[in-house]
């Protein structure tokens, strides 16, 4: 049976998969004790900016499981078809000039990348494969990614309003569903970090504060689904 407004219905559904699909791999912050994640999408982002300024144009760009064979289980619950927190590979494409050895050019951009990976992010990164898929012509321009969608959510309830609250947090997202999941014992949040905090650190946080907040002190996960630069 159909009504009136299945088509709408439809269309939401269709843009919630669209969404889902579009954060990528759900990335592994920390160790095996991080209890965190961020979405691929977000943590790219970051990434690409970081190659400003190596001479170096990143074209694909993703980030796998190093070994994903003996990757520990989780400390608590993770959201759904998140990888295991084990370390992880970053595989990358890119174009430059040989007006400098094209070693070099790999080598700052490594550098860049795996500085970023950590002291901004918190991903723990074994490896970086990098390979030339193209030589220009012209040095590149500096460029920066463009900024990820955020489906701001409110803060409602006891959890919500303390992951709202602490620094760092930009604002509670809903892109897997609501910006807080509970289930017996075990408390689940989306949010977006502001880029001038370490997205690792701001998990944290939320996670010590939300386990307070919460009557019975229940284990508690946090996906991030986008890094923010605020102006």
């Amino acid at each position: 049976m159909t009504t009136a407004d299945s088509p709408h219905r439809a269309d939401g559904w269709t843009a919630a998969v669209r969404q889902r699909l579009g954060l990528g791999r759900l990335l592994p912050l920390g160790g095996p004790a991080g209890g965190s994640w961020i979405a691929e999408r977000a943590a790219t982002t970051v990434l690409r900016d970081a190659a400003a300024g190596t001479g170096a144009v990143l074209g694909t760009l993703r980030i796998a499981p190093a070994d994903g064979d003996h990757a520990p289980d989780p400390v608590v619950p993770g959201p759904p078809s998140a990888l295991p927190p084990g370390p992880l590979r970053i595989e990358a494409g890119f174009s430059a000039t040989a007006r400098r050895p094209l070693t070099v050019t790999a080598d700052a951009l490594r550098a860049a990348l795996l500085t970023v990976a950590v002291q901004r992010l918190g991903l723990v990164v074994d490896e970086v494969d990098l390979r030339v898929t193209e030589l220009l012509e012209e040095e590149p321009a500096p460029a920066r990614a463009p900024a990820a969608e955020m489906l701001a959510a409110a803060p409602e309830g006891a959890a919500a309003r303390a992951a709202a609250g602490v620094p760092g947090v930009v604002s509670l997202t809903r892109v897997l569903g609501g910006a807080v999941q509970h289930t017996e014992g075990h408390v689940r949040l989306e949010l977006a970090t502001a880029g001038d905090h370490r997205a690792f650190d701001v998990a944290q946080a939320v996670r010590e504060a939300v386990a307070g907040a919460v009557e019975g002190r229940p284990t508690v996960a946090v996906l991030v689904t986008a890094v923010v630069d605020r102006a």
